[in-house]
């Protein structure tokens, strides 16, 4: 069973401010070593980001998973190894799915996940993680979208039960009266509603189809899941592949994190929660999801339970955080000081700052410090 206790991460303003500095800068581990100069500690720093970012280890840091953090991980990445040249990170986007399999196999440092491991997994990381386990570290945050392409409709609200009949199948054409009655204004089409899903196992199908479940349960009785629960149907791997299909394809309409949909140029359903107005896909209305969010993992474990039916005004529920999953302790020795060196900067203010331009909710404060924390603490 999975810890009850919670924390509730929030700002003083009750959401989380984008504006506002996270309180952590860059760091690292005390016995880091790096083959730049020598500040003295068997370190080096350098500017980049933004802030200070302080190396260590030197060699290959391979990692891989959630698709969903690539555009953030490729910004984070890029930060790094301009400070950092000792040390190359090679991040695959698999998948959350794969990228989990990869770490409890033991062909990487950490995973990126969108959705925190199950007890079997945890039980298994203990085969990899020698007087360890694997433990869930909230990294980043960010709107799962729904993106569509619809001929002449520049805007679509939906609201979680009609969504659940798209999705499912139950609702087959665009101008059906679920849709109109939710969209007076607009002049929808006679076109085919074509939904698009994920085809590898992924966090952001976790996340999405919880929400589902948790709101709309009558209409979507499946219980969430990494894999898509309904056999046939489109569908396409990573956020990338969705993407691209749904702008390639009239009426389609799948799900994906935000910056995918931003680089393909696709328009994005508002939400209708139950709040005064629709709720859009943003960063910022992510970010106030994520700051009445809760901890139900215990320390070292950050595990989070977001509220997906809240009708908090300007609160996007369906917004996923993605983990990036280690090992508390017997982590791999060749890698262990690039991690540590890497994922404090991602977790620092300059690391979390420099992704919001590419679509990514940023951690609150508070958050981001207990994350780097723990980092400190990986052996």
């Amino acid at each position: 069973m999975k810890s009850q206790r919670k924390i509730r991460y929030r700002t003083a303003a009750g959401v989380l401010a984008l504006s506002s500095a996270l309180v952590l800068s860059a760091c690292g581990s005390d016995d880091n070593s790096d083959s730049g100069d020598d500040n003295g500690s068997g370190e080096s720093s350098a500017a980049a980001g933004g802030g200070d970012i302080t190396c260590g280890g030197s060699g290959e840091l391979l990692a891989s998973g959630s698709s969903a953090q690539d555009n953030a991980i490729q910004q984070w990445v890029a930060d790094y190894q301009a400070a950092c040249p000792d040390v190359t990170v090679n991040y695959k986007p698999v998948g959350s799915g794969a990228g989990i399999e990869e770490f409890l196999s033991g062909q990487t440092a950490f995973a990126g996940s969108d959705s925190a491991l199950e007890p079997a997994e945890v039980e298994k990381s203990m085969e990899v993680c020698k007087d360890g386990k694997g433990i869930n570290l909230p990294m980043v945050g960010g709107p799962v979208a729904v993106a569509y392409h619809l001929e002449g409709v520049d805007e679509l609200v939906l609201d979680a039960e009609t969504m659940a009949n798209v999705f499912s199948g139950e609702i087959t054409n665009w101008n059906d009266e679920a849709i109109a009655k939710l969209n007076p204004d607009a002049e929808l089409p006679d076109t085919k509603i074509q939904p698009v899903h994920r085809s590898d196992e992924s966090g952001t199908t976790d996340n999405f189809t919880a929400y589902l479940n948790t709101v709309a349960k009558d209409a979507w009785p499946h219980e969430a899941d990494k894999k898509w629960p309904i056999e046939g149907g489109q569908a396409a791997s990573g956020s990338a592949g969705v993407s691209s299909q749904v702008k390639q394809t009239d009426g389609a309409i799948s799900y994906m994190e935000i910056s995918h949909a931003e680089a393909n140029d696709l328009t994005t359903v508002l939400l209708d929660t139950g709040a005064a107005e629709p709720v859009a896909a943003t960063v910022e209305n992510a970010s106030t999801a994520i700051g009445v969010g809760e901890r139900v993992g215990e320390a070292p474990d950050m595990e989070l339970e977001l509220d997906y039916a809240t009708k908090e005004e300007g609160a996007y529920p369906i917004t996923l955080v993605t983990y990036e999953i280690v090992c508390d302790k017997g982590n791999k020795p060749e890698s262990l000081d690039a991690m540590k060196s890497f994922l404090s900067y991602t977790a620092s203010e300059a690391g979390q700052q420099s992704v919001i331009d590419v679509g990514y909710a940023p951690l609150p404060a508070d958050m981001a410090t207990e994350v780097a924390k723990t980092v400190d603490s990986l052996s």
